[in-house]
């Protein structure tokens, strides 16, 4: 922390230090909200408001709802990954069953030092979208097979597909799922959650 003088008041500034490497930037206490660590820089993610808030619930509910049952996949909310020389905290990472970190009693395991196999982010308010492409980018080039980008604001969502090839989806067209994932979500439905 430091002390900044405007205009005869002094103000506390949180300032974080550039750390010299990964594993420095892991020991550094947590923020809220969450920074992540890519390409040598850390960038801390804006505060979710109300519709990413409820986008990022109602999605995670939809996907867990048809694929925990069977055991196919899992989505978790703001899971902090590391891998690639970079420590990410996608809005929902998705995991398939068989690639879920587990420690030595089997359970869910607290650290995932691995790419998710589906990553979703949502465009915050004046967040801009080179810093969230950024991580989603980030893990496809690490083996993520699908990365989202959804932007409440346009009503539209990017897919990212791992041959890095974008595309825009937009009212009824289906949005593209992970394989075995037996969901069908147009881009309307998902913004449809946003009038409760």
């Amino acid at each position: 922390m430091s002390l900044l003088k405007t205009q005869g008041k002094e103000k506390m500034v949180a300032t974080i230090a550039k750390p010299m490497s990964l594993e420095a930037f892991l020991e550094m206490p947590e923020t809220k909200p969450a920074s992540e660590f890519i390409n040598g820089a850390i960038k801390q993610k804006p505060m979710p408001q109300g519709k990413h808030s409820l986008l990022q619930g109602t999605l995670c509910q939809a996907i867990n709802q048809v694929v925990q049952p069977q055991k196919i996949a899992y989505a978790f909310p703001e899971l902090r990954c590391t891998f690639g020389g970079a420590s990410i905290v996608p809005d929902i990472a998705v995991f398939r069953w068989e690639r879920i970190p587990r420690d030595e009693d089997g359970q869910v395991a607290n650290k995932f030092l691995t790419h998710p196999d589906w990553t979703i982010e949502i465009l915050s308010p004046h967040q801009g979208t080179e810093n969230v492409l950024e991580s989603i980018l980030h893990c496809i080039e690490h083996g993520t097979e699908l990365g989202w980008l959804v932007v409440p604001e346009k009503k539209h969502i990017f897919v990212i597909n791992s041959d890095r090839r974008i595309q825009i989806v937009r009212g009824e067209n289906i949005l593209p799922m992970l394989s075995a994932i037996d969901l069908e979500l147009t881009a309307n439905q998902v913004f449809e959650w946003l009038s409760i």
